[in-house]
């Protein structure tokens, strides 16, 4: 146990993870050079596409720094002839992902915190820093695209050491194109990574901090063996279920997940249960063997939902294959909550929490090209609570079940503190920004050389209004954001309702704030006026919302020249034609019901 070394990488979105990942890899001889490929780790099609890490993934690496070496240091003699395992876990650097990285954390002893040469230190990097902190990691800083011509290395050197209050020397400088400085990077997490810790039981303790699932092989679980070993055929129970199991395959990733003869203690693998069952396994639930007494682990906090959107199958008789698809989504993907619920318009749907708007975009794409369904998304909401004439106060999950205006006493929101680091000569374009989300200043600090970092004060509601994409485009792509829910506050919100053909859209519906409600009810009835195909009869849209009509647009119907056939005689023939066509709409209009394609959905939620 003391050649294993457990460690992940933390750092700010597309600082280069995985790309050092990828040097780690090809240094390691884990993966042949004639295999290898850009962003290896990331399995999924939507990370390759959109280059991002959305899932952690383990790797185990064995390698020895004394063969094949470049680093022939004498200094390091204390590494002798032998070969370590060295387990990684790759995590996500978007803000979104953050419970995926604090699952990761909790199965590692140390963690290389990577900060972007040309970037500096980022909001981000704060807030994963503070998680593995808590946990008490080893933390090996590593400054990375030091070959980029605007890399300002001296000035980063800087700013991470006045973080983490080290010496600059102790800072190692790498680069995940060119592979310079990977080497000495291995040898840092084999000097400074403390081996395992464990709980020293012969009896197997395992905690699980992700699965999978495949049709073939049922629940998939990953887990750090704290205690003990597992060998295919044991027999094992989780703690918290009590469901038993035969161990039907136990292995390692490398990175593929290959079979071994048994996971020791320290080591980080997976074991195949063969339960197809959902429900069974839970991320933070311990493996033990059957009938044992020892206690579990301590865990993980269950994830949080952050913003509430209905999914509801665009043909009804599809509402089972979404409803399996949900539930092998969260076999995967343990942050993704969901429940039934049923729309008078929409049909039968399902109400799904998640971390936050690309978590939604991610979780819809997925639905649509692994299992091949087409969706209506409704715009996304957060958690309100509020208090009516009766006084009775309830939980709000989504816009449709506020109560009426008029019977609404009091509403409270979910409030979040925020760290926005950016250049110092941008503040002046930001505070407006700032201003027109009900964002509050709580302090100004200079973070560094021509940066500062704000911390604020502002509604959830208000950070999910495109809040993100707005102060990129205003700070040029140079300022940086991370969040924390904090407590409920006093909301003074309203809920707006869109109109088609005089029936009300649920999809349609959000909370907005009181004073922006006649610009939200216009800006929405304009989109959708912009966007809704045109129909056999006249539609009219409408804005409603504090109990009355604020905007109201009316599409006109589809028409047809009736009278093209006829050429010459009495003007009163024609005069029939026309009447009887308009006689036709009428009806179509009393009778007719709109069809509002998928797509137009999916450009509502994406305006905002």
């Amino acid at each position: 146990m003391q050649h294993i070394r457990n460690f992940s990488i933390i750092a700010h979105i597309d600082h280069g993870k995985s790309t050092l990942a990828d040097r780690f890899l090809e240094s390691t001889g884990t993966i042949e050079k004639r295999k290898m490929r850009e962003q290896v780790l990331d399995s999924m099609e939507l990370e390759r596409e959109r280059g991002i890490t959305i899932k952690m993934q383990p790797v185990r690496m064995l390698w020895n720094p004394q063969q094949g070496s470049t680093l022939l240091d004498p200094a390091r003699s204390n590494l002798a002839n032998s070969t370590y395992e060295l387990n990684l876990i790759d995590t996500p650097g978007h803000i979104d992902f953050s419970y995926e990285v604090s699952r990761a954390l909790t199965a590692v002893e140390g963690t290389i915190l990577l900060v972007d040469a040309t970037q500096g230190v980022q909001a981000q990097t704060l807030t994963t820093l503070r998680s593995a902190r808590e946990l008490g990691l080893v933390i090996i800083p590593a400054i990375s695209k030091i070959d980029s011509p605007l890399a300002d290395i001296k000035g980063v050197k800087t700013q991470v050491g006045a973080l983490l209050e080290i010496p600059e020397s102790d800072i190692l400088l790498c680069s995940g194109r060119t592979g310079e400085g990977v080497e000495e990077l291995l040898h840092a997490v084999i000097e400074r990574v403390p081996p395992p810790t464990t709980v020293l039981s012969a009896e197997p303790q395992a905690l699980i901090f992700d699965f999978q699932y495949s049709d073939h092989q049922g629940v998939i679980v990953y887990l750090r063996m704290f205690g003990g070993s597992i060998k295919k055929g044991d027999t094992l129970e989780f703690a918290a279920s009590g469901r038993r199991f035969s161990a039907l395959e136990v292995g390692t990733f490398s990175p593929k997940p290959t079979p071994a003869p048994e996971l020791g203690l320290g080591s980080i693998g997976y074991i195949v249960t063969g339960i197809k069952e959902p429900g069974v396994a839970r991320v933070g639930d311990t493996i033990r063997r059957r009938g044992s007494s020892t206690l579990p682990l301590s865990g993980y906090a269950e994830p949080k939902p952050v913003v509430w959107a209905s999914v509801y199958p665009e043909s009804q008789d599809d509402f089972t294959a979404l409803k399996q698809s949900l539930s092998r989504l969260r076999l995967s993907d343990s942050s993704l909550s969901f429940e039934e619920e049923a729309s008078g318009m929409l049909g039968r749907g399902f109400r799904c929490g998640l971390l936050g708007m690309l978590h939604l975009e991610i979780i819809t794409e997925r639905l649509k090209r692994e299992f091949n369904l087409s969706l209506v998304v409704t715009t996304p909401t957060i958690t309100y609570e509020v208090e009516t004439s009766t006084g009775q106060r309830r939980t709000v999950y989504s816009p449709s079940a506020f109560p009426p205006y008029n019977e609404i006493v009091h509403v409270w929101e979910p409030f979040v503190s925020a760290e926005i680091i950016l250049p110092a000569h941008l503040l002046g374009s930001v505070t407006p920004l700032l201003f027109e989300h009900e964002a509050t200043a709580q302090s100004t600090d200079v973070f560094s050389e021509g940066r500062m970092m704000i911390r604020v004060m502002m509604p959830l509601r208000e950070l999910m209004r495109n809040f993100f994409d707005k102060m990129k485009s205003v700070s040029q792509g140079y300022a940086s954001i991370s969040y924390e829910l904090r407590e409920l506050r006093p909301a003074d919100v309203a809920r707006l309702d869109i109109l088609v053909a005089d029936g009300m859209v649920p999809a349609f519906s959000r909370i907005v704030a009181k004073h922006r409600v006649d610009e939200e009810a216009i800006a929405a009835v304009e989109k959708l006026y912009g966007i809704l195909p045109r129909q056999m009869f006249a539609t009219k849209i409408q804005g409603v919302a504090l109990g009355r009509i604020i905007s109201s647009r009316t599409l006109p119907a589809m028409s047809k020249n009736v009278t093209q056939h006829m050429y010459g005689g009495d003007r009163t023939r024609k005069m029939k034609l026309w009447k009887k066509q308009k006689e036709g709409k009428a009806k179509m209009k009393e009778r007719g019901r709109v069809n509002i394609p998928e797509d137009v959905f999916l450009k509502m939620v994406k305006s905002e």
